[in-house]
């Protein structure tokens, strides 16, 4: 196999290579973003009828990429929930039940704002549903490390990032909130930092059960695993429950 005769070619290649695929990867969002901004006069209007013209939006392009990636995201997990192999594990009746009702009432409320045009009051439904919805989504996490007495297997590396995330978002508010003399931004957009004190809070009983709980027990599942084995890192609640017993 062939190598590179100068180290300053070879950084140039991957520079241009990633910036290539970074670009090819972000091409589409700022049509979308455009679209967003040019439909969105109506409820910037609204926003500042209820909060005073003299405030500014409390919306940031960051705000509006997040949604759009997430749902790239979930799109690829939901793929591969259907085409990869699940063994007997399948979705529960209880996700189904609340994907199905949050669906169904995000439309409900659609379909009620739509003859008044309240897109300002709708927005603030979405964002009162995606609070839940994280909710939920750390909910069954901490009760199952909770139960297992273990969080063997589960990386506090997104902990990490989400919590970097959730301490951003209320610096990044305040930042602003400082420099307009106004504290209106977290009202106006109150989504925004409840869904940051949600992450949060979740964060820091993740933080708590992997570096305090929990972790000589995760120390010597670790130490105990052959490194070379394939084998999943807890076979079952048996071999979990013996771990516990002798610590």
């Amino acid at each position: 196999m062939g190598s590179w005769n100068s180290i300053s070619m070879e950084i140039i290649y991957q520079v241009l290579g990633w910036i290539s695929i970074i670009c090819w990867a972000l091409a589409s969002y700022p049509q979308v973003i455009l679209n967003f901004r040019r439909k969105s006069s109506t409820v910037q209007r609204q926003y500042f009828d209820k909060y005073g013209y003299d405030q500014m939006i409390p919306v940031a392009l960051s705000d509006v990429f997040f949604p759009f990636h997430s749902i790239l995201l979930i799109s690829v997990v939901s793929v591969q929930i259907v085409f990869f192999d699940r063994g007997n594990q399948k979705v529960s009746k209880t996700s189904i039940a609340i994907f199905v009702a949050v669906w169904f009432f995000a439309a409900a409320c659609f379909f009620m704002a739509l003859p008044t045009h309240s897109w300002l009051w709708l927005v603030s439904i979405f964002n009162s549903i995606q609070v839940f919805m994280t909710f939920i989504k750390y909910s069954p996490q901490a009760f199952l490390n909770f139960t297992r007495k273990s969080t063997v297997g589960f990386s506090i590396g997104n902990i990490v990032l989400d919590f970097t995330g959730g301490v951003g978002t209320l610096a990044q508010m305040s930042v602003q909130s400082i420099d307009q003399g106004s504290w209106v931004n977290f009202f106006g957009n109150i989504g925004k930092p409840l869904l940051a004190l949600v992450s949060i809070g979740f964060d820091l009983i993740f933080f708590y059960q992997h570096f305090v709980l929990y972790h000589i027990k995760a120390s010597r599942v670790s130490f105990q695993r052959d490194p070379e084995s394939t084998e999943p890192l807890i076979k079952d609640s048996d071999h979990l429950q013996g771990i516990a017993t002798t610590s």
